[in-house]
Protein backbone atom coordinates (compact mmCIF):
# COMPACT_ATOMS: atom_id res chain seq x y z
CA UNK A 1 0.00 0.00 0.00
CA UNK A 2 1.27 3.46 -0.87
CA UNK A 3 1.87 5.91 1.96
CA UNK A 4 2.53 8.87 -0.30
CA UNK A 5 -0.52 10.77 0.97
CA UNK A 6 -0.20 9.69 4.59
CA UNK A 7 0.49 11.90 7.58
CA UNK A 8 3.99 11.42 8.92
CA UNK A 9 5.05 10.88 12.53
CA UNK A 10 8.07 9.43 14.26
CA UNK A 11 5.88 7.09 16.33
CA UNK A 12 2.26 5.97 16.22
CA UNK A 13 0.89 4.50 19.45
CA UNK A 14 -2.23 2.33 19.25
CA UNK A 15 -4.16 2.53 22.54
CA UNK A 16 -4.45 5.22 25.20
CA UNK A 17 -4.30 3.13 28.38
CA UNK A 18 -1.39 3.32 30.86
CA UNK A 19 1.09 1.58 28.55
CA UNK A 20 0.13 3.66 25.50
CA UNK A 21 0.07 7.05 27.21
CA UNK A 22 3.29 6.26 29.08
CA UNK A 23 5.34 5.32 26.02
CA UNK A 24 3.88 8.24 24.07
CA UNK A 25 4.86 10.67 26.82
CA UNK A 26 8.40 9.32 27.20
CA UNK A 27 9.03 9.56 23.45
CA UNK A 28 7.47 13.03 23.21
CA UNK A 29 9.68 14.20 26.10
CA UNK A 30 12.67 13.58 23.79
CA UNK A 31 11.21 15.91 21.17
CA UNK A 32 9.83 13.31 18.75
CA UNK A 33 6.53 13.56 16.87
CA UNK A 34 4.02 11.15 18.39
CA UNK A 35 0.46 10.28 17.37
CA UNK A 36 -1.73 8.30 19.79
CA UNK A 37 -4.87 6.64 18.44
CA UNK A 38 -7.50 5.51 20.96
CA UNK A 39 -10.67 3.76 19.81
CA UNK A 40 -12.77 4.91 22.77
CA UNK A 41 -13.55 8.29 24.32
CA UNK A 42 -11.93 8.98 27.69
CA UNK A 43 -12.69 8.60 30.50
CA UNK A 44 -13.76 5.01 29.90
CA UNK A 45 -14.15 1.90 32.09
CA UNK A 46 -11.20 -0.48 32.56
CA UNK A 47 -10.51 -3.26 35.03
CA UNK A 48 -7.35 -3.24 37.15
CA UNK A 49 -7.47 -0.91 40.10
CA UNK A 50 -4.58 -1.78 42.44
CA UNK A 51 -1.19 -0.14 41.85
CA UNK A 52 2.34 -0.84 43.09
CA UNK A 53 4.79 1.72 44.52
CA UNK A 54 7.07 1.37 41.48
CA UNK A 55 4.30 2.79 39.29
CA UNK A 56 3.24 5.55 41.68
CA UNK A 57 6.68 6.78 42.72
CA UNK A 58 8.75 5.64 39.74
CA UNK A 59 6.90 5.83 36.43
CA UNK A 60 4.47 8.56 37.49
CA UNK A 61 7.39 10.58 38.82
CA UNK A 62 9.26 10.34 35.52
CA UNK A 63 6.05 11.34 33.72
CA UNK A 64 5.57 14.35 35.99
CA UNK A 65 2.12 13.40 37.32
CA UNK A 66 2.95 12.32 40.89
CA UNK A 67 1.40 15.39 42.51
CA UNK A 68 -1.70 15.13 40.35
CA UNK A 69 -2.11 11.48 41.31
CA UNK A 70 -1.73 12.42 44.98
CA UNK A 71 -4.38 15.17 44.67
CA UNK A 72 -6.86 12.84 42.95
CA UNK A 73 -8.03 11.42 46.30
CA UNK A 74 -7.41 7.76 45.50
CA UNK A 75 -7.43 5.27 48.37
CA UNK A 76 -3.99 5.06 49.94
CA UNK A 77 -2.61 1.51 49.89
CA UNK A 78 0.07 0.64 52.46
CA UNK A 79 0.33 -3.04 51.55
CA UNK A 80 -1.81 -6.13 51.21
CA UNK A 81 -3.72 -8.61 53.38
CA UNK A 82 -4.08 -12.30 52.50
CA UNK A 83 -6.07 -15.28 53.72
CA UNK A 84 -3.66 -17.58 51.94
CA UNK A 85 -1.34 -20.42 52.78
CA UNK A 86 -1.67 -22.90 55.63
CA UNK A 87 -2.73 -20.36 58.26
CA UNK A 88 -6.52 -20.01 58.78
CA UNK A 89 -6.06 -16.38 59.80
CA UNK A 90 -5.30 -13.46 57.45
CA UNK A 91 -1.77 -12.06 57.39
CA UNK A 92 -0.56 -8.75 56.02
CA UNK A 93 2.48 -7.09 54.56
CA UNK A 94 3.38 -3.42 54.47
CA UNK A 95 5.54 -1.85 51.77
CA UNK A 96 7.36 0.08 54.51
CA UNK A 97 8.95 -3.05 55.98
CA UNK A 98 11.18 -3.33 52.94
CA UNK A 99 14.27 -1.11 52.92
CA UNK A 100 13.77 -0.88 49.17
CA UNK A 101 10.53 1.07 49.67
CA UNK A 102 10.81 2.63 53.12
CA UNK A 103 9.98 6.27 53.78
CA UNK A 104 7.82 8.45 51.53
CA UNK A 105 7.59 5.80 48.81
CA UNK A 106 6.10 3.15 51.10
CA UNK A 107 2.59 3.38 49.68
CA UNK A 108 0.63 3.02 46.47
CA UNK A 109 -3.02 3.64 45.58
CA UNK A 110 -6.21 1.81 44.78
CA UNK A 111 -7.47 3.73 41.75
CA UNK A 112 -10.55 3.93 39.61
CA UNK A 113 -8.88 3.22 36.29
CA UNK A 114 -11.15 5.49 34.30
CA UNK A 115 -9.82 8.41 36.38
CA UNK A 116 -6.20 7.25 36.58
CA UNK A 117 -5.94 6.50 32.86
CA UNK A 118 -7.49 9.87 32.01
CA UNK A 119 -4.79 11.66 34.06
CA UNK A 120 -2.04 9.88 32.12
CA UNK A 121 -3.64 10.54 28.73
CA UNK A 122 -4.15 14.25 29.44
CA UNK A 123 -0.51 14.41 30.49
CA UNK A 124 0.48 13.02 27.09
CA UNK A 125 -1.41 15.87 25.44
CA UNK A 126 0.39 18.41 27.63
CA UNK A 127 3.72 16.92 26.55
CA UNK A 128 2.88 17.43 22.88
CA UNK A 129 1.43 14.06 21.88
CA UNK A 130 -1.26 14.31 19.17
CA UNK A 131 -4.03 12.34 20.91
CA UNK A 132 -7.01 11.33 18.76
CA UNK A 133 -9.87 9.54 20.48
CA UNK A 134 -12.61 7.47 18.82
CA UNK A 135 -10.09 6.41 16.18
CA UNK A 136 -9.88 2.66 15.58
CA UNK A 137 -6.81 1.21 13.86
CA UNK A 138 -7.86 -1.18 11.11
CA UNK A 139 -4.56 -2.07 9.42
CA UNK A 140 -0.85 -2.32 9.98
CA UNK A 141 1.01 -1.19 6.86
CA UNK A 142 4.16 -3.09 5.94
CA UNK A 143 6.92 -2.67 3.40
CA UNK A 144 8.82 -5.91 3.12
CA UNK A 145 10.20 -6.89 6.51
CA UNK A 146 9.39 -3.57 8.16
CA UNK A 147 6.21 -2.01 9.52
CA UNK A 148 5.76 1.48 8.09
CA UNK A 149 2.50 2.77 9.55
CA UNK A 150 -1.20 2.15 10.15
CA UNK A 151 -4.61 2.84 8.71
CA UNK A 152 -7.47 3.93 10.96
CA UNK A 153 -11.07 5.14 10.89
CA UNK A 154 -12.19 8.19 12.84
CA UNK A 155 -15.53 8.77 14.60
CA UNK A 156 -17.21 9.65 11.28
CA UNK A 157 -16.00 6.48 9.59
CA UNK A 158 -13.49 8.28 7.41
CA UNK A 159 -10.33 6.31 6.63
CA UNK A 160 -6.84 7.73 7.20
CA UNK A 161 -3.29 6.46 6.80
CA UNK A 162 -0.27 7.39 8.88
CA UNK A 163 3.40 6.62 8.25
CA UNK A 164 5.83 6.27 11.13
CA UNK A 165 9.27 4.99 12.04
CA UNK A 166 7.61 2.89 14.76
CA UNK A 167 4.16 1.52 15.51
CA UNK A 168 3.56 0.66 19.18
CA UNK A 169 0.73 -1.75 19.93
CA UNK A 170 -0.59 -0.77 23.35
CA UNK A 171 -4.17 -1.81 22.62
CA UNK A 172 -4.48 -4.37 25.40
CA UNK A 173 -5.53 -7.98 25.69
CA UNK A 174 -8.10 -7.55 22.90
CA UNK A 175 -5.50 -6.25 20.45
CA UNK A 176 -6.39 -6.95 16.83
CA UNK A 177 -2.92 -6.25 15.52
CA UNK A 178 -0.53 -8.04 17.89
CA UNK A 179 -0.02 -10.89 15.40
CA UNK A 180 1.55 -8.42 12.98
CA UNK A 181 4.62 -8.48 15.20
CA UNK A 182 5.18 -11.96 13.79
CA UNK A 183 4.51 -14.13 16.82
CA UNK A 184 1.70 -16.08 18.45
CA UNK A 185 -0.08 -15.58 21.78
CA UNK A 186 0.03 -18.62 24.06
CA UNK A 187 -2.12 -18.92 27.16
CA UNK A 188 -0.52 -20.32 30.31
CA UNK A 189 -1.77 -23.79 31.18
CA UNK A 190 -0.96 -23.11 34.81
CA UNK A 191 -2.93 -19.87 35.05
CA UNK A 192 -5.77 -20.85 32.71
CA UNK A 193 -8.29 -19.24 35.03
CA UNK A 194 -11.61 -17.42 34.80
CA UNK A 195 -12.26 -14.10 36.52
CA UNK A 196 -15.77 -12.93 37.36
CA UNK A 197 -16.09 -9.53 39.02
CA UNK A 198 -18.38 -6.68 39.97
CA UNK A 199 -18.64 -3.64 42.26
CA UNK A 200 -20.34 -3.15 45.62
CA UNK A 201 -21.39 -0.20 47.77
CA UNK A 202 -21.17 -0.36 51.56
CA UNK A 203 -18.67 -3.19 51.99
CA UNK A 204 -16.73 -3.40 55.24
CA UNK A 205 -13.18 -2.16 55.58
CA UNK A 206 -10.22 -3.75 57.32
CA UNK A 207 -9.16 -2.03 60.57
CA UNK A 208 -6.58 0.77 60.32
CA UNK A 209 -3.84 0.92 59.17
CA UNK A 210 -4.86 -1.82 56.72
CA UNK A 211 -8.03 0.00 55.69
CA UNK A 212 -6.76 0.67 52.17
CA UNK A 213 -5.09 -2.72 51.63
CA UNK A 214 -6.10 -5.06 48.88
CA UNK A 215 -7.50 -8.22 50.51
CA UNK A 216 -6.98 -11.56 48.74
CA UNK A 217 -8.72 -14.64 50.13
CA UNK A 218 -8.16 -18.18 48.91
CA UNK A 219 -11.01 -20.70 48.90
CA UNK A 220 -11.43 -24.20 47.51
CA UNK A 221 -12.17 -23.10 43.94
CA UNK A 222 -9.69 -20.24 43.62
CA UNK A 223 -9.28 -16.85 45.26
CA UNK A 224 -11.05 -13.49 45.66
CA UNK A 225 -9.80 -9.94 45.38
CA UNK A 226 -11.41 -7.22 47.50
CA UNK A 227 -10.22 -3.71 46.56
CA UNK A 228 -11.47 -0.62 48.45
CA UNK A 229 -11.69 2.03 45.72
CA UNK A 230 -13.26 4.68 47.95
CA UNK A 231 -14.87 4.93 51.37
CA UNK A 232 -17.90 3.09 50.01
CA UNK A 233 -17.06 1.53 46.61
CA UNK A 234 -15.36 -1.89 46.44
CA UNK A 235 -14.19 -3.98 43.50
CA UNK A 236 -14.81 -7.69 44.14
CA UNK A 237 -13.69 -10.48 41.86
CA UNK A 238 -13.35 -14.25 41.99
CA UNK A 239 -10.59 -16.05 40.09
CA UNK A 240 -11.45 -19.72 39.59
CA UNK A 241 -9.49 -22.45 37.87
CA UNK A 242 -10.61 -24.29 34.75
CA UNK A 243 -11.33 -27.33 36.95
CA UNK A 244 -14.18 -25.35 38.49
CA UNK A 245 -15.35 -23.53 35.36
CA UNK A 246 -18.92 -24.66 36.03
CA UNK A 247 -18.95 -22.32 39.03
CA UNK A 248 -18.86 -19.37 36.64
CA UNK A 249 -21.56 -20.67 34.31
CA UNK A 250 -24.93 -19.03 33.78
CA UNK A 251 -25.83 -15.48 34.65
CA UNK A 252 -22.60 -13.71 35.76
CA UNK A 253 -24.29 -11.86 38.65
CA UNK A 254 -25.77 -15.11 40.01
CA UNK A 255 -22.44 -16.91 39.58
CA UNK A 256 -20.59 -14.19 41.50
CA UNK A 257 -23.14 -14.39 44.33
CA UNK A 258 -22.72 -18.16 44.56
CA UNK A 259 -18.95 -17.87 44.69
CA UNK A 260 -19.10 -15.17 47.39
CA UNK A 261 -21.20 -17.50 49.52
CA UNK A 262 -18.42 -20.13 49.28
CA UNK A 263 -15.79 -17.77 50.71
CA UNK A 264 -16.73 -16.86 54.32
CA UNK A 265 -14.25 -13.99 54.65
CA UNK A 266 -15.57 -12.19 51.56
CA UNK A 267 -19.17 -13.06 52.42
CA UNK A 268 -18.74 -11.40 55.80
CA UNK A 269 -17.14 -8.25 54.34
CA UNK A 270 -20.12 -7.90 51.98
CA UNK A 271 -22.80 -8.75 54.55
CA UNK A 272 -24.21 -5.19 54.55
CA UNK A 273 -23.23 -4.27 50.98
CA UNK A 274 -25.30 -3.95 47.82
CA UNK A 275 -24.01 -4.66 44.33
CA UNK A 276 -23.86 -1.69 41.96
CA UNK A 277 -26.35 -2.30 39.13
CA UNK A 278 -26.22 0.96 37.17
CA UNK A 279 -23.59 3.02 35.35
CA UNK A 280 -20.10 1.88 34.35
CA UNK A 281 -19.80 -0.29 37.46
CA UNK A 282 -23.23 -1.86 37.13
CA UNK A 283 -22.22 -4.90 35.08
CA UNK A 284 -20.78 -8.16 36.37
CA UNK A 285 -18.05 -9.05 33.89
CA UNK A 286 -16.17 -12.25 32.99
CA UNK A 287 -12.67 -12.70 31.58
CA UNK A 288 -11.25 -16.06 30.54
CA UNK A 289 -7.72 -17.41 29.93
CA UNK A 290 -6.18 -14.07 30.75
CA UNK A 291 -2.61 -15.16 31.53
CA UNK A 292 -0.59 -15.33 28.31
CA UNK A 293 2.54 -14.22 26.51
CA UNK A 294 3.39 -13.52 22.89
CA UNK A 295 6.30 -15.39 21.33
CA UNK A 296 7.63 -12.12 19.87
CA UNK A 297 7.47 -8.66 21.40
CA UNK A 298 8.89 -6.71 18.46
CA UNK A 299 9.85 -6.72 14.82
CA UNK A 300 11.45 -3.96 12.70
CA UNK A 301 9.15 -0.97 12.94
CA UNK A 302 6.72 -2.45 15.51
CA UNK A 303 6.72 -3.21 19.24
CA UNK A 304 4.16 -4.76 21.62
CA UNK A 305 3.80 -3.45 25.18
CA UNK A 306 1.45 -3.94 28.12
CA UNK A 307 -1.35 -6.44 27.75
CA UNK A 308 -0.82 -6.56 23.98
CA UNK A 309 2.40 -8.47 24.75
CA UNK A 310 1.62 -10.45 27.91
CA UNK A 311 -0.44 -10.63 31.09
CA UNK A 312 -0.09 -12.60 34.32
CA UNK A 313 -2.53 -13.61 37.06
CA UNK A 314 -3.21 -10.42 39.07
CA UNK A 315 -2.91 -11.70 42.65
CA UNK A 316 -0.01 -9.29 43.28
CA UNK A 317 -1.40 -6.35 41.29
CA UNK A 318 1.25 -6.59 38.57
CA UNK A 319 -0.91 -5.50 35.61
CA UNK A 320 -0.35 -1.73 35.54
CA UNK A 321 3.24 -2.21 36.72
CA UNK A 322 4.10 -4.47 33.76
CA UNK A 323 2.19 -2.16 31.39
CA UNK A 324 4.02 1.02 32.40
CA UNK A 325 7.39 -0.68 32.90
CA UNK A 326 7.24 -2.17 29.40
CA UNK A 327 6.30 1.29 28.08
CA UNK A 328 9.40 2.76 29.70
CA UNK A 329 11.58 0.01 28.22
CA UNK A 330 10.09 0.47 24.76
CA UNK A 331 10.37 4.24 25.04
CA UNK A 332 14.07 3.93 25.83
CA UNK A 333 14.61 1.72 22.77
CA UNK A 334 12.66 3.99 20.43
CA UNK A 335 14.38 7.12 21.72
CA UNK A 336 17.80 5.48 21.37
CA UNK A 337 17.22 4.47 17.75
CA UNK A 338 15.61 7.77 16.73
CA UNK A 339 18.63 9.59 18.20
CA UNK A 340 20.95 7.31 16.16
CA UNK A 341 22.78 6.37 19.36
CA UNK A 342 22.60 2.58 18.92
CA UNK A 343 21.23 0.22 16.31
CA UNK A 344 17.70 -1.17 16.36
CA UNK A 345 18.58 -4.80 17.01
CA UNK A 346 20.70 -3.98 20.05
CA UNK A 347 18.20 -1.49 21.49
CA UNK A 348 15.14 -3.70 21.15
CA UNK A 349 16.95 -6.83 22.26
CA UNK A 350 17.46 -5.00 25.57
CA UNK A 351 13.75 -4.09 25.67
CA UNK A 352 12.60 -7.66 25.11
CA UNK A 353 15.17 -9.21 27.43
CA UNK A 354 14.22 -6.96 30.34
CA UNK A 355 10.49 -7.26 29.71
CA UNK A 356 10.61 -11.07 29.58
CA UNK A 357 12.83 -11.08 32.64
CA UNK A 358 10.31 -9.02 34.64
CA UNK A 359 7.38 -11.09 33.41
CA UNK A 360 9.30 -14.27 34.19
CA UNK A 361 10.01 -13.15 37.76
CA UNK A 362 6.32 -12.54 38.41
CA UNK A 363 5.43 -15.83 36.74
CA UNK A 364 7.89 -17.81 38.86
CA UNK A 365 6.92 -15.97 42.02
CA UNK A 366 3.20 -16.54 41.44
CA UNK A 367 3.59 -20.23 40.58
CA UNK A 368 5.46 -20.64 43.86
CA UNK A 369 2.94 -18.52 45.73
CA UNK A 370 0.07 -20.70 44.47
CA UNK A 371 2.07 -23.71 45.66
CA UNK A 372 2.37 -22.28 49.17
CA UNK A 373 -0.47 -24.17 50.85
CA UNK A 374 -0.55 -27.37 52.89
CA UNK A 375 -4.30 -27.94 52.72
CA UNK A 376 -4.21 -31.19 50.77
CA UNK A 377 -7.97 -31.65 51.04
CA UNK A 378 -8.51 -28.89 48.50
CA UNK A 379 -8.41 -30.03 44.89
CA UNK A 380 -7.59 -26.47 43.85
CA UNK A 381 -4.26 -26.60 45.64
CA UNK A 382 -3.53 -30.18 44.63
CA UNK A 383 -3.93 -29.14 41.00
CA UNK A 384 -1.44 -26.34 41.54
CA UNK A 385 1.40 -28.42 42.93
CA UNK A 386 4.42 -27.46 40.89
CA UNK A 387 6.13 -30.80 41.25
CA UNK A 388 3.25 -32.63 39.53
CA UNK A 389 3.56 -30.63 36.31
CA UNK A 390 4.22 -32.40 33.09
CA UNK A 391 7.46 -31.38 31.42
CA UNK A 392 5.50 -29.61 28.67
CA UNK A 393 4.37 -26.93 31.12
CA UNK A 394 7.87 -26.47 32.48
CA UNK A 395 9.22 -26.32 28.96
CA UNK A 396 6.65 -23.62 28.21
CA UNK A 397 8.05 -21.62 31.09
CA UNK A 398 11.60 -22.19 29.87
CA UNK A 399 10.53 -20.79 26.50
CA UNK A 400 9.01 -17.82 28.29
CA UNK A 401 12.27 -16.91 29.95
CA UNK A 402 14.30 -18.31 27.08
CA UNK A 403 14.20 -14.94 25.35
CA UNK A 404 16.18 -13.66 28.30
CA UNK A 405 18.49 -16.65 28.64
CA UNK A 406 19.31 -16.69 24.92
CA UNK A 407 20.92 -13.25 25.17
CA UNK A 408 23.68 -14.47 27.46
CA UNK A 409 24.06 -17.90 25.92
CA UNK A 410 22.76 -19.73 28.98
CA UNK A 411 20.38 -22.64 28.75
CA UNK A 412 17.94 -23.49 31.52
CA UNK A 413 16.60 -27.04 31.39
CA UNK A 414 13.26 -28.17 32.77
CA UNK A 415 14.81 -29.92 35.77
CA UNK A 416 16.58 -26.76 36.94
CA UNK A 417 13.33 -24.81 36.62
CA UNK A 418 11.57 -27.43 38.73
CA UNK A 419 14.30 -27.17 41.36
CA UNK A 420 14.06 -23.37 41.40
CA UNK A 421 10.27 -23.50 41.78
CA UNK A 422 10.60 -25.90 44.71
CA UNK A 423 13.23 -23.68 46.33
CA UNK A 424 11.11 -20.54 45.91
CA UNK A 425 7.93 -22.18 47.14
CA UNK A 426 9.81 -23.55 50.15
CA UNK A 427 11.27 -20.13 50.92
CA UNK A 428 7.85 -18.48 50.80
CA UNK A 429 6.20 -21.16 52.90
CA UNK A 430 8.95 -20.94 55.53
CA UNK A 431 8.47 -17.17 55.64
CA UNK A 432 4.75 -17.36 56.21
CA UNK A 433 5.16 -20.22 58.67
CA UNK A 434 7.51 -17.97 60.63
CA UNK A 435 4.78 -15.30 60.70
CA UNK A 436 2.25 -17.88 61.91
CA UNK A 437 4.63 -19.11 64.62
CA UNK A 438 5.35 -15.65 66.01
CA UNK A 439 1.74 -14.52 65.76
CA UNK A 440 2.83 -11.30 64.05
CA UNK A 441 0.29 -9.65 61.79
CA UNK A 442 2.70 -8.93 59.00
CA UNK A 443 4.75 -10.96 56.55
CA UNK A 444 8.06 -9.16 56.94
CA UNK A 445 10.06 -12.39 56.35
CA UNK A 446 8.19 -13.11 53.12
CA UNK A 447 8.49 -9.60 51.80
CA UNK A 448 12.23 -9.59 52.45
CA UNK A 449 12.70 -12.99 50.81
CA UNK A 450 15.06 -13.43 47.87
CA UNK A 451 12.37 -13.88 45.21
CA UNK A 452 10.32 -10.90 46.41
CA UNK A 453 13.46 -8.78 46.31
CA UNK A 454 14.05 -9.88 42.72
CA UNK A 455 10.48 -9.02 41.75
CA UNK A 456 10.84 -5.52 43.21
CA UNK A 457 14.37 -4.80 42.01
CA UNK A 458 13.81 -3.01 38.71
CA UNK A 459 10.81 -1.07 39.98
CA UNK A 460 12.88 0.10 42.92
CA UNK A 461 15.65 1.25 40.58
CA UNK A 462 13.14 3.43 38.71
CA UNK A 463 11.88 4.90 41.99
CA UNK A 464 15.41 5.82 43.03
CA UNK A 465 16.12 7.37 39.64
CA UNK A 466 12.96 9.45 39.89
CA UNK A 467 13.64 10.57 43.45
CA UNK A 468 17.20 11.64 42.67
CA UNK A 469 16.36 13.32 39.39
CA UNK A 470 18.60 11.00 37.41
CA UNK A 471 21.69 11.66 39.53
CA UNK A 472 22.41 8.12 40.72
CA UNK A 473 25.26 5.68 40.65
CA UNK A 474 25.91 3.90 37.40
CA UNK A 475 23.64 0.88 37.02
CA UNK A 476 25.20 -2.42 36.02
CA UNK A 477 23.91 -4.17 32.92
CA UNK A 478 21.15 -6.66 33.75
CA UNK A 479 22.64 -9.18 31.30
CA UNK A 480 26.21 -9.79 30.11
CA UNK A 481 26.88 -7.54 27.14
CA UNK A 482 23.64 -5.63 27.77
CA UNK A 483 22.78 -1.94 27.97
CA UNK A 484 21.94 0.38 30.86
CA UNK A 485 19.58 3.36 31.18
CA UNK A 486 20.90 6.84 30.47
CA UNK A 487 21.13 9.32 33.35
CA UNK A 488 17.65 10.70 32.60
CA UNK A 489 16.22 7.17 32.29
CA UNK A 490 14.80 7.72 28.78
CA UNK A 491 17.41 6.04 26.53
CA UNK A 492 19.84 3.12 26.49
CA UNK A 493 23.60 3.53 26.61
CA UNK A 494 26.54 1.16 26.80
CA UNK A 495 27.73 0.62 30.41
CA UNK A 496 31.08 2.21 29.57
CA UNK A 497 29.29 5.43 28.52
CA UNK A 498 27.18 5.79 31.69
Amino acid sequence: MSLSAAEEFDVVVVGGGPSGSTVASFVAKQGHRVLLLEKESFPRYQIGESLLPATVHGICGLLGVSEEIERAGFTRKLGGTFRWGSSPEPWSFAFAISPRMAGPTSHAYQVERMKFDDILLKNSRRLGVDVREECAVTEVIEDGERVRGVAYRDSTGARHTVSARYVVDASGNKSRIHRRAGGERTCSEFFRNIAIFGYFEGGKRLPAPKRGNIFCAAFDEGWFWYIPLSETLTSVGAVVTSEFAESAQGDPADALSRLIAKCPRIDDLLADATRVTEGVYGQVRVRKDYSYSNSRYWRPGMVLIGDAACFIDPVFSSGVHLATYSALLAGRSINTVLANDLNEEESFAEFEARYRHEYGLFYEFLVSFYDMNSDHDSYFWQAKKVTSFADSELEAFVELVGGVASHDGAFVDAESVRARFKHTAGELERSVTQVDRTGADDSTPMYQSEIMGSVMEQGTQIQVQTALGGDLDAEAALFPGGLVPSADGLRWVAPTER
